[in-house]
């Protein structure tokens, strides 16, 4: 008897936003410099969102997207960019030289940035 299987979609995973995030995350971190990787991985959470919400949102038609964000597609860097907006995402270019930044509330600072206490000593001076 021979063993059937069916086709992984990733998609039919992300149930939640914390999800697609955790999993554009992972994906992120293991691409490497593989854009083909990261485009597909943007486009399976975009399937697992609402793509024809995703297509209204970004202006593109719903056909564009699934061509796009396919295994074979092969989108403008300013596509991807509309996609991830509309997504709520952004891209960030982080430095590979910089050490992790500290965090302050919900920032990221960098380590070398002067912290608030030169500022609020020069305020005292003024005021005193």
């Amino acid at each position: 008897m021979a063993l059937k299987t069916t086709p992984w979609d990733s998609a039919e995973y992300l149930k939640t936003e914390a999800d697609i995030t955790a999993y554009l995350d992972a994906c992120f971190k293991e691409a490497g410099d593989d854009p083909a990787f990261l485009v597909h991985a943007l486009g399976v959470a975009a399937r697992a969102r609402n793509m024809s919400q995703l297509a209204r949102d970004t202006g593109l038609t719903r056909e564009g997207l699934y061509k796009a964000l396919s295994t074979n597609g092969n989108p403008s860097f300013g596509t991807v960019l509309k996609v991830a907006d509309a997504m709520g995402y952004r891209f960030a270019l982080v430095s590979k030289r910089a050490k992790p930044g500290r965090r302050v509330g919900k920032q990221a600072v960098a380590p070398d940035a002067p912290t608030c206490a030169g500022k609020r000593r020069v305020a005292q001076a003024k005021q005193g």
